[in-house]
C-alpha cells in the first residue's frame, strides 16, 4: 500500500491483480449480469483509487475502500443508491447439465425480486469479503440500517425460497 501509494506502479498493479476479481465478481451480481458494465465501474473504480491512493488514511481495509469507490461511481450514475432498476438478465432454463444449477438459478431470480437496499446489503456482506459495518460504511448507511436491510432480505429469501428446504 506504503509503496503504490508513493506513485509506484509495479506495487499498485499488485493491488489490481488481488482484487479485481473481487471486485468484477460484485459489480457483476449488483449489474445483474452485466458484466460489460461491471468492468467498466471495475476499471473506473481502479483508475479512481490509483488517484486518491496518496490521500488514503487506512481507517478502513484496502477492499473496503475500493468497494466504496466503486459504489460512488453507481452513485453518480443513478443519484439516490441503490436504485439500480434494469431488469435482470435471461437467467436461462432448467438443466440437468449443472449440478446445482437449479438451486443457484432460484436464487439469482428471488435476489433480482428484492428491493435493491436489501440486495446491495446481502451482496455487500454475504458476496464479498465486507463486514457488517464495512458495508455499512460502502453504502453510507448507519450500521443499524444495513443490519435491518440484511434481516429483511434473508426473510423473503427465505420465503420465496422455501421449497428448498430440506425435510426435518
Amino acid at each position: 500500500m506504503a509503496r503504490a501509494a508513493a506513485g509506484d506502479s509495479r506495487a499498485f498493479a499488485e493491488l489490481v491483480r488481488r482484487h479485481q476479481g473481487y471486485l468484477r465478481k460484485l459489480l457483476g451480481r449488483v449489474c445483474r449480469g452485466d458484466q460489460a458494465r461491471a468492468d467498466d465501474l471495475a476499471q473506473d473504480a481502479f483508475v479512481r483509487a490509483w488517484r486518491a491512493l496518496p490521500g488514503f488514511r487506512g481507517e478502513a481495509r484496502f477492499r473496503t475502500w475500493l468497494t466504496r469507490l466503486a459504489y460512488s461511481s453507481l452513485a453518480a450514475e443513478r443519484p439516490g443508491l441503490p436504485a439500480l432498476d434494469e431488469a435482470p438478465p435471461e437467467l436461462g432454463m432448467h438443466s440437468d447439465f449443472a449440478p446445482g444449477a437449479d438451486w443457484r438459478l432460484d436464487l439469482e431470480r428471488a435476489m433480482a425480486e428484492l428491493p435493491e437496499a436489501q440486495r446491495h446489503a446481502l451482496l455487500l456482506t454475504y458476496g464479498s469479503d465486507l463486514s457488517h459495518s464495512e458495508a455499512a460504511q460502502v453504502l453510507g448507511w448507519p450500521l443499524g440500517t444495513l443490519k435491518t436491510q440484511v434481516l429483511r432480505a434473508k426473510a423473503r429469501l427465505r420465503a420465496q425460497l422455501q421449497a428448498w428446504e430440506r425435510p426435518p
